[in-house]
């Protein structure tokens, strides 16, 4: 709001200053980036963020398989805790058994839900082609979902960006005008009321 009230100051007046002129320049432009640039920036950055997890998750996809792994015991705590992540503290860690890409027989400690941690359990797990255990392949939306957060968040970064040099050139030509006011206030401000000089 602050930056259309400025836009008066481009009116003829004789006691306009150049300061005036470049407010009110300043706030045109601050506005026309507000409108304009700070919606494209957004969609650039999302639109960016969109096309690279996409194809993040192509090749995620393209790369694992997922099968059928079958629980064989709870694993050992020490296994247990470097097989669990920060993201897995609601899951355990179990030696299971499942069959890789190839058809071989794979065992090792993964995780799984609370409810599929007993012996003889089943559960579904992500393998690469060489039959290791890895992450499920990031899903679609949730790769549209980031690339939407990443758009808003450049958005809103960059209309952060505007106000924030906007202010600091209004600042920089208050600081200016105040200055030459004290200027001109020294100039003729100790004569003011003395007989004779005219003021």
């Amino acid at each position: 709001m602050r930056a259309i009230s400025g836009l008066w100051r481009w009116r003829r007046n004789p006691l306009r200053r150049t300061t005036d002129l470049v407010e009110a320049w300043v706030a045109l432009a601050a506005v026309v980036l507000l409108c304009v640039g700070v919606p494209l920036a957004g969609w650039t950055a999302g639109s960016s963020a969109q096309a690279s997890l996409q194809r993040a998750v192509r090749a995620q996809q393209q790369g694992r398989v997922e099968t059928t792994a079958r629980v064989l015991r709870p694993a050992p705590p020490a296994l247990a805790a470097e097989a669990r992540t920060s993201e897995q503290r609601f899951r355990r860690a179990v030696v299971a058994r499942w069959a890789a890409p190839d058809g071989t027989s794979r065992t090792g400690t993964v995780t799984t839900s609370r409810g599929s941690d007993a012996p003889g359990d089943t559960f579904r797990l992500w393998t690469d082609r060489d039959g290791r255990a890895v992450a499920a392949p990031l899903a679609r939306d949730t790769a549209r979902a980031h690339a939407w957060v990443a758009g808003l968040t450049a958005a809103v970064l960059a209309g952060l960006g505007v106000e924030l040099v906007r202010r600091l050139v209004m600042r920089r030509l208050r600081f200016r005008r105040y200055a030459r006011l004290d200027r001109a206030w020294a100039s003729v401000g100790p004569d003011w009321g003395r007989t004779g000089t005219g003021s």
